[in-house]
């Protein structure tokens, strides 16, 4: 009786157990039931995607940067097609055995290629090298099972057809630094992408850049392609139609190489602009740089000569080269001596070869006589300005000098524009804690000591003579559009300034200017040239070396439409280095307006 009691008892425990596990069967498969359901349910369509991302790829395709035309529709800037060696880890790391290899073909550093690894995220292609040529392309090809990852892109790169010339103006792109991204990654940039760096191509950059494109790709489970599921094509960026005349341009640096070479001086800047509506004509910047050499990346070697280059190939001396402006400030003197009433258009003066209160003299020691303001401001006579500054006073010549723009950035639509100095006074102050005295406003009065001025703005000083005292916002582009022609932006002429003085006492600077070509400073180099023009030579003392000679002028003298200014550091007196430019130039101005009508 004991052992049937005893089995009995066994029998519902075991059957307990497995009515047990049968219901936690149960539970589980109904729950297991249930999240199914949920996931296909509700999360269905999420984790389909997830699915669809693990088999499809985005491609990128870059977009050409828009094309720059000179005025009259002459290319500038455009694109050509180029291979572009990159990374595209589809389905897994670039392992360091490839890094190691592509290092040794592109001549790239290791450390180069990880850095951007490292940043790298998605998919996009992660662009080593720019423009390889067709060499690189062919082992790559011929050798893919030893280069997995590594892919050939076809993408435009720039180029500047005029090479070095215009270079300045024109700028240059290059791929985006790490920290150029950080600052404008809320702007939609990413990892690899080419940008404007200098010149143009920065300033309107978000116009030029376009909209990259792409392909989605089907992908298997080694990362090759199977199969494309759409693509969209890249739009093209806006292109820019400049104020620039091609011809022109040429010209002129044309005009300063040749110069250089004769003088043996390195450095020079030349503008060329209309007075009337600030159009900026021709900028020259020498020493300059081939600004293709940064479309494809550029060696170690040519930036270093670049960069080690004394006479700074890489500034647009235009802009922010600040010099002593010389003689040519008479220009402001003058103005400012006649508008105030501290002289008379025919008051004598007398130069006895050194003013009379301090002893200054002429560049050569001369001693001219008695001479009234349209001699005076002809043959460029110290002693007389010297006294105009004596009478004017620092706050009068200060207050004029920044009437005509000097001292503050013209607004041009360029990038790293200097101000200038004319505030010499307050600078003088601020950096040496020292008054200013007579003597130093004497040397104002003639362009020198702390008075600073770029060649642009002596352009525009020479333009507001030449344009009655109208002062206009000097600008390069004329034109943004679609390549359809569409129009985006266009850029009218803007007033700045204006002298707000007699027009009586602009005509007789303008008199004095035509007088200097006529009889003046700059006679012997205009003799014989069939135009009336206006002009006003310079020579500006250098501490660090020979002076800089200067040239300022404009044409037709009755009806002007060409403003120009040079520089030719070191080149020693402006009637033999910096006149002859402007000669060329404006002889050139004249042919090109004959064949082609005003610059208007």
């Amino acid at each position: 009786m004991l052992n049937i009691n005893t089995n009995n008892n066994e029998d519902d425990e075991y059957a307990g157990r497995l009515t047990f596990l049968m219901w936690a069967m149960v539970f589980i498969i109904l729950i297991l039931a249930a999240r199914v359901g949920y996931l296909q349910l509700y999360d269905g369509e999420y984790y389909a995607k997830l699915a669809d991302g693990n088999r499809i790829r985005i491609i990128p395709s870059v977009a050409p940067r828009g094309t720059f035309f000179d005025r009259n529709g002459q290319l500038l800037v455009t694109n050509r097609p180029g291979f572009v060696v990159s990374l595209l880890p589809l389905t897994e790391p670039i392992s360091p055995e490839v890094v190691e290899r592509v290092s040794k073909l592109l001549n790239v550093p290791v450390e180069d290629i990880e850095r951007k690894l490292s940043v790298h995220y998605g998919f996009d292609p992660i662009r080593i090298k720019q423009d390889v040529t067709p060499d690189i392309v062919t082992i790559i090809e011929e050798q893919k099972y030893d280069y997995p990852g590594v892919i050939i892109e076809v993408q435009p790169i720039r180029n500047y057809i005029l090479k070095q010339e215009c270079a300045h103006t024109l700028g240059y792109v290059s791929e985006i630094s790490d920290a150029e991204l950080e600052a404008k990654k809320d702007q939609g940039y990413k990892s690899g992408d080419i940008i404007g760096q200098f010149g143009l191509e920065r300033v309107y950059d978000q116009y030029v850049r376009g909209v990259d494109g792409g392909e989605q790709v089907e992908v298997d489970v080694a990362g090759k392609p199977v199969q494309i599921l759409g693509k969209k094509e890249p739009k093209a960026g806006y292109d820019l139609i400049l104020t620039i005349d091609r011809d022109l341009q040429v010209a002129a640096e044309q005009a300063v190489d040749k110069m250089l070479g004769e003088i043996g001086a390195h450095a020079a800047a030349a503008v060329v602009l209309n007075p009337q509506n600030g159009e900026v004509l021709a900028m020259v910047s020498r020493p300059a740089f081939d600004p293709n050499l940064f479309a494809h990346g550029i060696s170690t070697k040519d930036w270093n000569a670049i960069n080690t280059n004394p006479y700074h190939p890489m500034d647009n001396k235009t802009i922010t080269g600040e010099y002593p402006p010389g003689s040519t400030f008479k220009i402001v003197t003058g103005t400012a001596a006649l508008a105030t009433g501290k002289v008379a258009p025919d008051e004598m003066i007398f130069d006895s070869g050194q003013h009379w209160l301090v002893p200054k003299g002429n560049a050569g020691g001369e001693a001219l006589g008695w001479l009234d303001f349209h001699n005076a401001l002809a043959h460029s006579d110290n002693v007389y300005f010297y006294e105009m500054g004596n009478r004017l006073g620092a706050d009068l010549l200060e207050q004029y000098a920044q009437l005509f723009g000097l001292g503050s950035v013209t607004g041009i639509d360029l990038p790293y524009e200097s101000p200038g100095i004319a505030d010499w006074k307050e600078y003088k102050w601020e950096v040496y804690h020292d008054e200013f005295y007579l003597s130093e406003i004497m040397d104002a009065a003639i362009g020198q000591g702390f008075n600073l001025v770029t060649p642009l703005q002596a352009a525009m000083v020479m333009g507001e003579i030449a344009a009655n005292g109208n002062r206009y916002r000097p600008h390069v582009v004329k034109k943004i559009v679609t390549q359809d022609g569409e129009l985006i932006k266009e850029f009218t002429p803007e007033l700045v300034g204006q002298l707000g003085v007699d027009p009586e006492i602009i005509r007789m600077v303008q008199a004095g200017l035509h007088e200097v070509t006529k009889t003046g400073t700059a006679a012997r180099n205009f003799e014989g040239f069939p135009y009336e023009i206006a002009g006003k030579t310079g020579t500006a003392e250098n501490s660090q070396g020979t002076d800089h000679g200067w040239f300022v002028g404009y044409a037709p003298f009755d009806n002007p439409t060409v403003s120009v200014a040079v520089i030719v550091e070191q080149g020693g007196f402006g009637a033999s280095s910096a006149v002859p430019i402007g000669r060329e130039i404006l002889e050139a101005a004249f042919a090109i307006q004959a064949q082609r009508g005003s610059f208007n």
